[in-house]
């Protein structure tokens, strides 16, 4: 593990830097030591890389710090399941145009069992069919708040009925982390990694 920091922290470039790159990944000589433990402390916790967001967010490392601890929960002890999960990361992606975001998840969410239709359809802007029960109300939920900034009653009582309350705070929070990531990696132009599935482009 220390190997891998080490090696983390001594690239000044990885496969996401490129010229049009705004927050390139900073040389470890130029960290200071309250960045490098940030660094540390992700390489060794459950994403076991320090990548995509997380580059342009050590700009503000306590900034990066609590919110990192807040997306490991999210991500990986939600209370809606971690299929759910990677299925409502690529529906804010998506709505967000993240690459790097849909990059990363679109594999996971197919090795969770979400299915590659599903997925393509996500990717083009459409509903897909022949949801599960729990994706179509996911979607529902998801596709509203994005769209109208809040959730009809039906859909809020179906998603509380499935998942209970700290289901649907979980759920909101996950759409919100994620819509984090998303723009600060839009900000910071945070090219998707090299070889991983891309998203395609909506008419500007």
């Amino acid at each position: 593990m220390k190997l891998h920091v080490a090696m983390v922290l001594g690239l000044c470039t990885l496969s996401l830097a490129s010229a049009q790159d705004r927050f390139p990944q900073l040389p470890a000589d130029q960290m200071t030591d309250v960045q490098k433990k940030v660094v540390a402390d992700i390489v060794a916790g459950p994403r076991g890389s320090f990548v995509g967001p997380f580059v342009p967010l050590l700009r503000s490392p306590d900034l990066e710090n609590r919110l990192q601890k807040v997306g490991e929960y999210l991500r990986f002890g939600a209370a809606i399941g971690r299929r759910n999960t990677e299925f409502v990361i690529l529906i804010t992606a998506r709505s967000w145009s993240q690459q790097f975001e849909w990059g990363q998840h679109a594999p996971i969410a197919q090795k969770e069992g979400i299915k590659p239709e599903t997925i393509a359809a996500i990717a083009d802007g459409r509903r897909p069919a022949n949801m599960t029960d729990e994706e179509d109300m996911l979607y529902n939920f998801a596709d509203e708040l994005l769209r109208n900034k809040t959730v009809s009653e039906p859909t809020f009582a179906r998603v509380k009925a499935k998942f209970g309350e700290q289901g649907v705070i979980d759920l909101t929070g996950l759409m919100g982390y994620y819509t984090t990531l998303a723009m600060i990696m839009n900000v910071a132009q945070t090219p998707g990694e090299a070889g991983a599935p891309r998203l395609p482009e909506f008419p500007r």
